[in-house]
């Protein structure tokens, strides 16, 4: 029999989370293969916001700029606008800035939103060519219509088979470990048995139950509209529920409508999902229909365990999100940044495999903090049924609208202005972080504190010269050197453990001192605060715990 072929990863599923994280290990010099059904990256917009943490790793990695150039045009507003129907009544709306505005703001920024980056507002299909790019350009194999079709994990690794998606061809593969990021019907978390827990089938008047997504052209929708461009347009009505993301900022359109009692997904032609279509417009419009499907609302499910021994789920495969706030994707990039750095470190024998056991700890509380929280936006707008009186020329009518829009304003603040949810996600009680006594700010969906207390995001800061604290940092362990106390033993401790570890002396003076409370502060790879202190006497210790290393590495 043929030998078959080796490789240290296999990644089942060429998302996000999956194209992210064959990047994390090819640029680590892990070999990486990644299989996914699809011929290619998405043709479906999908998910429509990145968040400025997904910003930031994207900046880390060297491309922010080429994601924030994709999209709509660079001066197109990126609000949030509330309708009667689009072309009837504007309702409320959220301002936010266009991609020029953002990278012009970002740096006068601070409080809350002093970030690197800020959010923005993307197709997934368009970010998904740029990181499969990426991957490859790093020595990712990635094969595109291929699929996981079994595995079975041995004492020395996985024994794996993919086959071609039109049936032409079946490969045997061994693979070190094994990630399943085979989205929310994963054949991976199913073979292992493990099932999710949280809350499903939710009915709301909107947001709840079954879905019907229309992907689309409608170059007049512009011309019928005769409000402000947004970039997600919003229906308010007792008729037609929906929402609609501009893809393009020209022609393209993302359009989810909640289907009634009595439409039958299975049932819908293309005409009338088009009626559907002009029904959330108010006005007959020409639109031609790219693609169009159903899907469920109403979802917070997260896995009861991210895997277990060389098998591992990340992504849609590991939790399941309603898309308020638009945290599914986002959480899952961040799977791959958690899991990447401690998969290549176990697979280079640096680490020891017992460090793979802080990824399902750490990711698993953060995706049922994030679905929570995707779950209480998704219930303020989808159990306020529309009043029968907010489309009527009355003062009734007037009063319906106004009442509306207060709440809607109000939700949009909520959901589109959440620094907290973006930045204030930490890993408290992990056994790879070393706390220091300090207790963290309460976390909070609008407002984010910056702190150094181990176990969150590093606070971030300005410099001279208009320079991010963050581009500072080393490619994986950081050492910021910011007060009287001496770094050598960390330097001396990350060597004999063969840890690539930067000191950054970024100055800033007694105002970055403050701000981080230490004279020393270890960040991890994923850009996590690992430790903080004034004394590196204890430096073996702590990266020993930090970094898992493997028995012999710590001296």
């Amino acid at each position: 029999m043929q030998e078959p072929e080796r490789t240290p990863v296999l990644i089942a599923g060429g998302g996000p989370c999956g194209l992210m994280l064959a990047i994390e290990l090819a640029r680590r010099g892990v070999g990486a293969v990644l299989v996914d059904d699809k011929p290619g990256t998405a043709f479906n917009p999908q998910a429509n916001a990145t968040q400025a943490r997904t910003m930031e790793h994207y900046r880390r990695l060297g491309f922010a700029n080429e994601i924030r150039a994709l999209g709509m045009p660079d001066d197109y507003p990126t609000d949030i606008a509330y309708f009667t129907r689009f072309a009837g009544y504007e309702l409320a709306r959220f301002s936010l800035p266009s991609a020029k505005e953002a990278r012009a703001r970002v740096s006068g920024l601070s409080g809350s939103w002093s970030a690197a980056e800020l959010p923005h507002r993307v197709s997934q299909k368009f970010v998904e060519r740029v990181l499969r790019e990426k991957a490859q350009a790093a020595g990712a194999v990635l094969l595109y219509g291929w699929r996981l079709a079994g595995f079975e994990e041995g004492a020395a690794g996985i024994s794996a088979t993919i086959e071609a998606v039109d049936g032409s061809a079946r490969r045997e593969l061994h693979a070190g470990y094994l990630i399943g990021a085979d989205g929310p019907r994963s054949l991976v978390r199913s073979r292992l048995g493990i099932r999710y827990a949280g809350s499903s089938g939710i009915a709301r008047d909107f947001m709840g139950g079954r879905m019907y997504a229309l992907y689309l052209r409608c170059p007049a929708f512009y011309e019928v509209v005769p409000h402000a461009r947004a970039w997600m347009h919003v229906t308010y009505n007792r008729d037609r529920r929906a929402f609609m993301a501009a893809v393009d900022g020209a022609a393209e359109f993302a359009f989810h409508t909640q289907l009634r009692d009595g439409e039958d997904e299975e049932a819908i032609t293309e005409a009338q999902a088009r009626a559907m279509f002009e029904r959330a417009v108010g006005r007959p419009v020409p639109a031609e229909i790219l693609s169009r499907t159903a899907w469920t609302a109403g979802h917070a499910l997260v896995a009861e365990s991210f895997g277990r021994g060389r098998v591992l789920i990340a992504g849609d495969a590991a939790h399941l999100f309603t898309p308020a706030g638009g945290l599914g994707y986002n959480t899952a990039v961040e799977d791959a940044v958690n899991l990447g750095w401690k998969l290549a470190s176990v697979v280079k024998g640096i680490a020891a495999p017992a460090l793979l056991d802080s990824y399902g700890l750490e990711r698993g509380a953060l995706a049922r903090r994030n679905t929570a929280y995707a779950r209480e936006l998704a219930d303020s707008l989808g159990y306020r049924p529309a009043d029968p009186a907010l489309e009527s020329d009355t003062p009734e009518g007037e009063a319906a609208r106004r009442e509306a829009g207060e709440h809607l304003g109000a939700h949009a603040r909520r959901e589109f202005n959440i620094p907290g949810i973006t930045f204030g996600g930490r890993y408290d009680g992990s056994p790879i972080i070393v706390p220091d006594g300090t207790a963290p700010p309460p976390d909070s969906m609008n407002r984010y504190e910056p702190t150094a207390c181990p176990g969150g995001r590093p606070p971030h800061a300005w410099l001279a010269e208009g320079r991010s604290l963050y581009d500072l940092f080393g490619p994986e362990w950081t050492l910021l050197h910011l007060g009287p106390a001496l770094a050598e033993g960390f330097s001396r401790a990350a060597a004999a453990a063969g840890l690539d570890l930067r000191v950054v002396e970024p100055g800033g003076g007694a105002a970055l001192r403050d701000l981080y409370g230490r004279d020393l502060v270890l960040i991890r790879p994923d850009h996590i605060v690992a430790w903080r202190g004034n004394d590196a006497g204890q430096a073996p210790t702590v990266l020993a715990q930090a970094a898992g290393l493997a028995v012999g590495r710590a001296a």
